[in-house]
């Protein structure tokens, strides 16, 4: 290539273009500086899992917050204006979730943010939107330090979440084990390499020893972790009367399957982070058989919110029934736009005011009023596989 002089505003467009690089779809900026918003539209940013290990959650997710726009444009937007949606992949690791969380507030100038599917993930783009003062709403991280920051005790004041946290989804599973299973030994498999699963161990273990349950071992694993068999054998020797595995849908399958390989009968029992359709497809159906998770909602709870909004999830994308993902991403959204609404404005601080606010909102999973951590206080279910088939068994009131 013959040298020649490079402006620095073709230097500048270099950069500009690099930052665009990180994940997600190019934008026209509609102003200046992040933040804020112009034009006939309103910009958010979606920072979730679109390929990697829980490539599952975030494809669910995005399809629940694009019903949502949907719903919202065609009833006449929020504030005269549409909303538009400016998706970003975080493949699945924290560090590129801090890049899309950077390269959507920065380049795409969203007003908010909503993502990532994961505890870790999100946990990554707090920082981004905390420096950025920017509204950061996770649709379904559960780890307490999300809305909390551990080191200080103080509230994110610009992060919210749309579902429950895991000390109340960890207690359900326990009381669930003692109370209904009638379980007194457990053993708890951990994937060490999560926050979500770290905090799940730590707060159904204090449940179901204050219930009077021993937990007879605890085991680890890490994500893409694939042979089991030694750990699995083990605790086939325990003979303890639940086996609470709480993980993501990928490893959980190959446990479970594994497990069953080795004569394992024993009930297994988990989180939200089971909640995908390629679990069935990892683990096989009758191996699911007689095993349990804690979730955010059911598909054939008959409450009017719940059906209303599977109703029109299933017509939107080819009778597909929506799982957790989807339908947080959904509520994510509409109490985004409702926060916008009550703000009158696009402005960050406003609308992270709103959101601090928000109480009694109708969402699909139930009403919901955020506390003082930015916590939705709300209901949680628990559901059995029964070949393939997640089975409403009850709803547990917080």
């Amino acid at each position: 290539m013959k040298k020649k002089l490079i402006t620095a505003t073709a230097i500048a467009a270099l950069a500009l273009g690099a930052l665009a690089g990180c994940g997600g779809k190019q934008q026209a900026n509609g102003n200046a500086g992040g933040g804020s918003s112009s034009g006939d539209t309103i910009k958010i940013g979606t920072d979730f899992e679109m390929t990697g290990g829980q490539a599952a959650f975030g494809t669910s997710a995005l399809k629940g917050v694009k019903l949502a726009v949907k719903e919202i444009n065609a009833a006449g937007g929020v504030l005269g204006k549409q909303i538009q949606i400016i998706d970003a992949d975080n493949a699945s690791k924290n560090d590129e979730s801090a890049r899309a969380a950077q390269k959507l507030i920065s380049n795409d100038k969203v007003v908010a943010l909503i993502g990532a599917t994961t505890s870790t993930n999100t946990l990554a783009a707090v920082p981004v939107a905390m420096e950025k003062k920017i509204p950061l709403i996770t649709s379904s991280a559960t780890n307490p330090k999300v809305t909390v920051d551990e080191r200080t005790g103080k509230v994110n004041e610009w992060v919210f979440r749309a579902c429950f946290i895991d000390p109340f989804q960890g207690k359900v599973m326990a009381d669930f084990a003692t109370k209904e299973l009638k379980a007194k030994t457990a053993v708890i498999y951990t994937d060490t390499s999560s926050d979500y699963s770290k905090g799940l161990t730590k707060f159904f273990e204090e449940t179901f020893t204050k219930n009077g349950g021993q937990i007879l071992a605890k085991e680890s694993y890490q994500q893409k972790d694939t042979d089991f068999k030694a750990v699995l054998t083990r605790i086939k020797e325990k003979k303890p009367d639940v086996i609470y595995v709480p993980g993501y849908y990928e490893e959980v399958g190959k446990i479970i399957k594994q497990g069953r390989e080795l004569g394992i009968t024993a009930p297994f029992m988990g989180g939200d982070g089971w909640d995908a359709p390629q679990l069935i497809d990892i683990a096989g159906k009758e191996n699911l058989n007689n095993t349990y998770i804690s979730n955010h909602y059911a598909p054939d709870d008959n409450s009017p919110e719940v059906q209303q909004f599977v109703q029109s999830f299933k017509k939107e994308y080819n009778g597909e029934t929506p799982d957790a993902m989807a339908v947080l991403g959904y509520d994510a959204m509409k109490m985004l736009a409702d926060a916008i609404k009550r703000a009158g404005s696009t402005d960050p601080a406003k609308i992270k005011d709103a959101l601090a606010a928000t109480k009694d909102f109708k969402a699909a999973t139930g009403s919901i009023t955020l506390n003082e951590n930015h916590d939705p206080v709300k209901s949680a279910v628990v559901l059995e596989y029964k070949d393939g088939k997640q089975v409403f068994k009850g709803k547990v009131n917080p």
